[in-house]
């Protein structure tokens, strides 16, 4: 049996950072993680082949030479899986199709041949088993969560790891938490499940041998939701193969902000190679906070909370939501207040959207304010429902938090003011992989030169050449604010547009 994986392609967001990727010559940030875990589920003698189409044309031909083509898609992938559908169905190959996109809305795709839903390690062996004897049904779905110790390690050679700039690996799936417009508990629950150190290291061995160097992104939606089996087993592990190793990777993930309230996880984690962690702040309102039910940030100070993660020496990148009901007027003031203040570099600022399945959908749904589905990029300055604030002052708000924030001269002192607070640990190993001299040398092209910000680069430019553990993270943040600036640069208002 032939099989193509297709990834997708997605349009250009604020985490894509296409317009970074050419400072190291890469052409996407992360391969499909899902599907090469897909791949490993299916029988070994199969052939198999990727193609993802965030680095690759998808050609007639790799349709041609499949017998199934597997496609696996979120949902800022639609336009392009819907495109890849048309395509199949036209050469009359079968689709089977699964991951978040149609998990969520499967009565939208009733022409996809085969809908394998929710955790694929549960609903694709039936599938395959089905398949096997004839009798293979449109739609397989399961309200059972996976035990992540069956889940196989991914099938890396299928991926061209030179097009990639990070690397993914998954510990851990589902969140404790709640909150009412994310969708996360809707496709993982909220019981933690996680693999063993055993699997961890198999799956970052595997990445070692294919020799790959460099970041790994920890997939994990809650990466600390565990504290217990992190502190005694996962991060000691992790320790001692980094040390044996001589660190070939850096590690960064997603968690919640509780991580500022334990010292020694995040000691831990930083021994471990832990550089960077992603945190869902949303908002610094109190009562929007208690709206969206983000019990974990509410009643603590924010801003000592993000500084102290620093200084424990991980960089905290940042995710915020305008929008909100409780918002008033002030709200566009104070975010950009607190981001400055927090030296939050990367600082993803969104509209509010409502996911099909979340509690905030069902309740707008409800009142009836829903517009449409969710776009699922939330930086493309769309909301799918009717907001309380007016939308001419939501969207004029939003365009001036972003057009502050990511002008050159904000910018490059928020990246000032975080490596001055931030307190990196003594150890050797790749970076971020935006550093080396090809990176440099194209940054002080761009940025150093071209750049109508150059005044400000070359300010961090030589303080980080005087402070030279920083300058690994000051050329990659230099190249981020590129990007960033990029995607937002047809958005904002002329008054705050400040691109290079």
């Amino acid at each position: 049996m032939k099989i193509l994986l297709v990834n997708p392609a997605s349009t250009d967001t604020f985490w894509g950072l296409k317009n970074s990727l050419k400072f190291i010559s890469k052409k996407a940030i992360l391969p499909p993680l899902g599907l090469l875990t897909v791949a490993a589920i299916l029988p070994a003698n199969w052939d198999k082949r990727l193609v993802d189409m965030a680095t690759a044309k998808l050609h007639d031909r790799d349709i041609f030479w499949a017998d199934y083509v597997f496609i696996s898609a979120m949902a800022i992938q639609a336009e392009s899986a819907r495109g890849v559908i048309e395509r199949c169905k036209k050469l009359a190959k079968p689709i089977v199709a699964g991951g978040p996109l149609f998990t969520a809305a499967p009565e939208d795709y009733d022409d996809v041949d085969h809908l394998v839903l929710n955790e694929a390690e549960i609903t694709l062996p039936v599938f395959l088993e089905e398949l096997k004897n004839g009798s293979a049904k449109h739609i397989y779905k399961s309200d059972k969560w996976t035990d992540m110790q069956d889940s196989p390690n991914p099938l890396w050679h299928l991926a061209k790891k030179n097009h990639y700039a990070v690397m993914p690996i998954q510990y851990s799936r589902g969140c404790p938490f709640n909150c009412d417009f994310c969708n996360v508990t809707v496709l993982f629950g909220r019981n933690i499940r996680t693999k063993t150190a055993g699997q961890i290291l198999a799956e970052l061995e595997s990445l070692y041998s294919l020799g790959w160097r460099g970041p790994v992104f920890f997939v994990d939606d809650n990466f600390i939701a565990g504290r217990k089996k992190l502190k005694t087993e996962i991060l000691p592990a992790l320790i001692s193969w980094m040390k044996k190793r001589k660190y070939p990777f850096s590690f960064n993930t997603q968690c919640s902000v509780n991580l500022a309230d334990d010292e020694q996880l995040m000691r831990l984690m930083a021994q471990a190679g832990f550089d960077c962690v992603f945190i869902g702040i949303e908002t610094v309102d109190e009562q929007s906070l208690i709206e969206c039910n983000k019990v974990q940030n509410q009643d603590r100070n924010l801003v000592e909370s993000v500084r102290k993660i620093q200084r424990f020496g991980m960089e905290v990148q940042g995710g915020f939501i305008l929008g909100f009901d409780s918002d008033k007027a002030s709200v566009f003031d104070n975010l950009t207040g607190f981001i400055e203040k927090s030296g939050i570099v990367t600082a993803m600022v969104g509209l509010l959207n409502a996911p099909r399945g979340t509690r905030l959908h069902q309740r707008l749904r409800n009142e009836n304010r829903l517009l449409k589905d969710s776009s699922g990029d939330n930086t493309d300055f769309s909301t799918n429902f009717i907001p309380m604030m007016g939308r001419r002052e939501l969207i004029e708000g939003y365009q001036k938090v972003v057009g502050t924030i990511y002008s050159n001269k904000f910018y490059y002192e928020r990246v000032l003011r975080f490596l001055k607070n931030y307190r990196p640990l003594p150890k050797s190993g790749p970076g971020r992989g935006f550093s080396g001299f090809k990176a440099l040398v194209k940054s002080i092209w761009h940025l150093g030169i071209l750049s109508k910000g150059r005044v400000y680069y070359w300010k961090l430019l030589l303080w980080s050449l005087a402070h030279p553990k920083y300058l690994d993270k000051s050329i990659r943040l230099a190249i981020y604010g590129f990007h960033f600036r990029k995607v937002f640069a047809d958005c904002v208002s002329p008054m705050t547009n400040q691109t290079p």
